[in-house]
């Protein structure tokens, strides 16, 4: 069995203090030790790491190429090529990569991050092509969050289709997205919808997603798209309370550096309330995913409020004493939990 060097130096010296505790022979040390070896390197993590940076660099071309009003103008003069066309070719060409990365998962089974980059790309089409149809029919109107709300139906009826969890990754990205530029036009781009900022309906918006996703783990058909659903529900509620704690419902900065961050302190209880609920749920059903959530987001809700109340009260030095402190104490504790688990495991 092939292990990180951490992993395999770990267990060396566990085997090594075993034997000095007389609890096995060197016999058995050895037998052991020749069941394992470490890895010269890690080529899957590299692998891995090189398509998501080949995907983001991607993602960035394309989203310079829209927005530099020159390279668009020069390209118009070099091709002259009409919006819809553009849109035309961007929803083959997303259509080829589909129909593609879909048959490679098939022949291709063990070339994961390489068909996940396929997917990644047409995705990205998806999105142009939807793009310049929107331009086609008209980019004056400010209603185009009507788009968005179209690119979500497509990649779900394809996530549904290909049983993909990336593409309905982008569902909820996109949904996401059209959830908010939604009542922005509903309250005709004004900072506040029904006296909510933005902040404060994503958390709504988190929690309608994360009930969402209980209903799915129920029904066959969905199932797949469950746990994608699930995280995505808590990331959306959990940043959201996390701003919501830090902000409050102020729609501006302006009116925000008018009062004492100690006045939005209920904001940052509810917060951290939502966070110990979550841990409690997720220790009571064995939800990791909950109680996860939960610890790392009420650490952080913890972290911040130091850093709101403190950080111009205290001397620097004492200030960064406790934190250095408390990080060390967390440490601690994290490295034997993570000893005890490992050795059950």
């Amino acid at each position: 069995m092939k292990l990180d060097q951490e992993k395999s130096e770990f267990l060396d010296e566990m085997l090594q203090y075993w034997q000095d505790q007389d609890m096995m022979t060197s016999e058995q040390a050895k037998l052991l030790q020749n069941s394992y070896e470490s890895k010269n390197f890690d080529w899957r993590r590299l692998a891995q790491y090189s398509f998501w940076i080949a995907m983001a660099c991607g993602v960035i071309s394309l989203g310079a190429l829209l927005i530099d009003k020159d390279i668009l103008s020069y390209l118009k003069k070099l091709y002259d090529t009409p919006d819809s066309i553009i849109s035309l070719l961007s929803a083959a060409a997303a259509g080829i990569l589909y129909y593609r990365s879909f048959q490679r998962r098939k022949t291709h089974q063990m070339q994961i991050f390489s068909n996940d980059a396929l997917i990644f790309t047409a995705v990205m089409l998806t999105a142009n092509a939807i793009a310049y149809l929107g331009k086609t029919i008209g980019s004056n109107g400010s209603h185009f969050s009507l788009l968005i709300l179209l690119s979500v139906l497509i990649y779900g009826v394809l996530a549904y289709v290909f049983k993909s969890r990336l593409i309905w990754a982008f569902v909820l990205l996109s949904l996401g997205a059209w959830f908010g530029t939604e009542t922005g036009y509903l309250s005709r781009w004004n900072w506040y919808f029904i006296g909510l900022n933005y902040p404060l309906r994503f958390v709504f918006f988190g929690l309608l997603l994360t009930a969402t996703a209980l209903l799915l783990r129920k029904n066959k058909k969905f199932e797949l798209f469950y746990g994608t659903t699930y995280i995505s529900g808590m990331i959306y509620l959990f940043i959201s309370l996390w701003l919501i704690s830090v902000f409050g419902n102020y729609g501006t900065l302006d009116d925000w550096y008018k009062v004492k961050q100690l006045s939005l302190f209920y904001w940052g209880i509810i917060s951290a309330g939502v966070c110990i609920l979550s841990i409690w749920i997720g220790l009571k059903y064995r939800d990791d995913i909950a109680r996860e959530f939960g610890i790392t987001f009420l650490f952080i809700n913890l972290y911040t409020r130091y850093f709101e109340y403190f950080w111009d009260s205290w001397h620097k030095a004492l200030f960064f004493s406790v934190l250095a402190a408390s990080f060390w104490i967390i440490g601690q504790r994290a490295e034997k939990i993570w000893n005890v688990e490992f050795l059950k495991k």
